[in-house]
């Protein structure tokens, strides 16, 4: 009896068994399995004011989900969009090609395809603005058409672009080998000396009388550049029209550019099949009444293209004043410089919200820091020439420093291309933001923390969102 009572406890501890391992696998308890790692749905690149990260993928995960959580919310919306972009980049200055071209051949071709090319290592810059004749940022001041004292040319036929051959225009050709589709602003800062009231290369007017000689300088000097095989997408009449203090430089009131374009630029382009836009202005933002004086006069407005702008003076919300007075036409953010005084950190803040966020939030289509490379001096500059301008690049023979404004600029150019589009995104607290949708669908966002203090927030996206933090003074770029 006691065998038997054993062998029926263990036949009923085997079926109980059995019944355990066959509801195991049945489905109605589903077994235990470790959690899946999120996927990263963000890349990000971050720059930190303390310079301890220097435009760096990041390495956390940034996955977009639906949990809730305290932080503020950046909302971007591609249904929304504003301006199509033309680019992001620097004036090649003649002083930037000198000291570019005194590198060996192999170090200026790695350098030329980090700044210009499309690989992984590259920032992509699309954008470049020129000078005519020489800048402040030359080694000398001079025209393409310098004849002697007393002497006038007005039917150009001492132009010349010879200065130029030597350094600039030799660097374009090779930058266009690396980006054929780089876009080019040209300005000058100053016309010929025999042109101008005071027979000066600084200060002073053009002279009424060679109106139609200086219009057919632009249209010399945008033909010329072309037979080197180099386009000149735009121009503006003349490089900040209210700073006599340069050397070179040239005064031309509002009410003298609408003129100067009506009469005779804006004809002189009709009549020579030349499809470079004219932008008026081209100075600093505390003076938006300059480009609407040359908007407001219908005929010079019809050969006008927009209106081009600096942010040494005024609010960078001038464009937005500017754009809803006149719509239907384009803005272009064309100069802002770093000193040599400057701090990386409050450069790096102060230029991301303005000159990046601040002008594309305001309708700019494009964003351009002033000088692309000088030399540990802050050289070659002219007599009387910006000596602290510091440029994005030092060079010190094939030695090269980049400086805070080569990642101003690379925050955006590379990642925001040509033809890229504004969408929507807003602020919140001290995050100051800017959003695009690129050719190719990606989503770019660039965020800038105008705080001290370390800040969480949320980056929503057709309803779902990821949490990224950001330290106080960085800006970072997201993209997805």
């Amino acid at each position: 009896m006691k065998y038997k009572n054993l062998l029926l406890l263990a036949m009923w501890f085997l079926s109980v068994q059995a019944g355990c391992d066959k509801s195991k696998n049945s489905g109605s308890t589903p077994p235990i399995t470790p959690p899946v790692k999120g996927t990263n749905d963000i890349d990000c690149w971050m720059t930190k004011s303390d310079q301890s990260q220097l435009l760096q993928k990041q390495t956390a995960i940034l996955s977009f989900g639906t949990v809730s959580n305290s932080s503020p919310f950046i909302d971007v919306s591609e249904t929304t969009t504003f301006q199509a972009i033309d680019g992001f980049g620097y004036t090649l200055t003649g002083g930037s090609a000198f000291v570019i071209n005194n590198m060996s051949p192999a170090n200026k071709s790695t350098l030329l395809n980090e700044l210009f090319g499309s690989a992984d290592n590259s920032i992509g810059i699309s954008y470049l603005r020129l000078s005519i004749g020489a800048s402040d940022l030359n080694a000398a001041v001079f025209s393409y058409d310098d004849i002697p004292a007393g002497q006038t040319d007005t039917n150009l036929a001492h132009f010349s672009l010879a200065q130029d051959t030597t350094d600039l225009i030799p660097l374009l050709k090779q930058i266009l080998l690396i980006n054929p589709k780089i876009k080019i602003i040209a300005a000058p800062w100053s016309a010929p000396v025999w042109m101008k009231d005071n027979g000066n290369s600084a200060g002073g007017s053009l002279l009424p009388a060679y109106y139609n000689a200086y219009a057919q300088y632009f249209v010399k000097y945008i033909q010329a550049m072309k037979a080197e095989g180099i386009v000149i997408d735009a121009i503006t009449p003349q490089n900040e029209p209210l700073n006599p203090n340069n050397n070179p430089s040239l005064v031309m009131t509002g009410l003298q550019q609408a003129d100067f374009i009506k009469n005779n630029l804006g004809p002189a382009f009709q009549s020579a099949s030349i499809a470079t836009k004219i932008v008026a202005y081209d100075h600093n933002c505390d003076h938006p009444d300059y480009p609407m004086t040359v908007l407001n006069d219908a005929s010079a407005k019809a050969f006008t293209d927009g209106s081009a702008f600096h942010l040494y003076a005024g609010d960078i919300g001038a464009l937005t004043t500017v754009h809803n007075a006149y719509p239907d036409k384009n803005l272009y953010f064309t100069e802002q410089y770093t000193a040599s005084s400057g701090d990386f950190g409050g450069d790096l803040k102060w230029h991301l919200k303005n000159v990046i966020i601040g002008s594309m939030r305001n309708w700019s289509k494009t964003a351009l820091e002033w000088n692309l490379a000088n030399d540990p001096s802050y050289g070659p500059h002219t007599p009387g020439g910006c000596t602290t301008c510091k440029g994005a690049l030092t060079i010190n023979a094939n030695v090269v420093t980049r400086n805070v404004a080569y990642y101003i600029i690379a925050h955006a150019s590379k990642f925001v291309d040509a033809g890229s589009i504004r969408i929507a995104s807003n602020n919140s607290g001290n995050l100051n933001t800017v959003a695009f949708k690129t050719a190719a669908g990606k989503k770019v966002l660039i965020v800038e923390n105008d705080g001290s203090d370390v800040t969480a927030f949320n980056i929503r996206f057709n309803g779902k969102w990821a949490t990224a933090t950001i330290p106080g003074g960085a800006v970072a770029t997201y993209v997805w």
